[in-house]
């Protein structure tokens, strides 16, 4: 009985022709249309705002009318796109109106008041720090693998543009997200030297293992990095970084005085990941050895296996 309650309280897909009623529009579509006696404290004679029932349309609207900015990228070109401003609800502003149409009379309108929302990385930013290389780090694996390959392209591409500011700590499995079968990502079951591994995401590592190697080779901070618990091929011993989405995650920070621009992107049989930034970085590189260019031996295997690192 509550629910069907609240569902009446919070349409707002259809307009309903209230008597008196609020309607709100956005971008020239109705998304909410309510009337006085769905928000009144039963008081006979005193016009008064139950702040609960207000507190829930709110938040409802707040969702509804939401739209995340988008960063400016680049492209495969070299090219900048530009990014996307968002927007949000203006609680204070819608506030105003709604008791304005709550303690007035008749039917009301109102457009939804929206604040601007801006992206973090925008064309100009770009454009200012892709001037200088300040890292690089290329892999190897097995183009005919099909269900890795997809991973560490999918991967790569979560990646690709990403900015860390100074100061900035950044987390791989937050950028990247939660590698899902709903988000393309295959199960990628091999045997790569003796060691069995299985998992939606299968594959992931290399691309966390190569960012590691070209961020540590920029000189930025390794905050958290973790190794398998057997050696891998595709980078030399001691230079992986294994990513679990309910495990091991890879953080550095950005301690310069400049942001740091990612590119990463598969190509073929390798995976690439290049730092960029302004020519006016104050950054000091470290020594790294390159990954082996030989690739190793795949065994394909059909069954189902679980392990704790299946993202490898």
């Amino acid at each position: 009985m509550f629910l069907k309650w609240l569902t009446g309280l919070l349409l707002i897909a259809q307009p309903l022709n209230m008597p008196d009623s609020l309607t709100v529009n956005q971008q020239g579509k109705t998304i909410a249309e309510v009337n006085r006696p769905q928000f009144s404290v039963p008081i006979p004679g005193i016009p008064m705002i139950d702040s609960e029932k207000y507190e829930r349309f709110i938040k409802k609207l707040e969702t509804q009318t939401y739209k995340a900015p988008v960063n400016a990228k680049i492209n495969d070109h070299g090219g900048i796109v530009p990014g996307e401003v968002g927007y949000k609800l203006n609680r204070h502003m819608f506030k105003e109106n709604f008791y304005s149409y709550f303690f007035g009379e008749g039917s009301v309108k109102i457009d939804v008041p929206e604040v601007n929302l801006y992206p973090r990385v925008d064309t100009e930013l770009l454009a200012h720090i892709k001037t200088q290389q300040v890292g690089q780090y290329i892999t190897y694996f097995n183009s005919n693998n099909r269900s890795r390959s997809n991973n560490i392209e999918l991967a790569a591409k979560a990646l690709d543009s990403h900015v860390v500011f100074p100061g900035e700590t950044f987390s791989f499995n937050q950028v990247v997200g939660n590698r899902t079968i709903a988000k393309g990502y295959m199960r990628a079951p091999i045997i790569v030297r003796g060691e069995l591994s299985e998992g939606v995401g299968g594959g992931i590592c290399q691309v966390s293992s190569t960012l590691f190697n070209a961020v540590d080779r920029a000189g930025l901070t390794i905050v958290q990095r973790y190794s398998h618990s057997k050696r891998v091929p595709y980078v030399p011993p001691g230079r992986d970084a294994t990513v679990s989405w309910y495990g091991p995650d890879f953080q550095f920070k950005n301690q310069y005085n400049q942001p740091i621009l990612i590119r990463a992107k598969r190509y073929g049989g390798s995976m690439m990941v290049k730092l960029f930034s302004s020519d006016v970085i104050n950054m000091k590189k470290r020594k790294v050895p390159n990954a082996p260019t030989s690739l190793p031996k795949e065994i394909h295997v059909e069954q189902n296996v679980h392990l704790s690192n299946p993202e490898r």
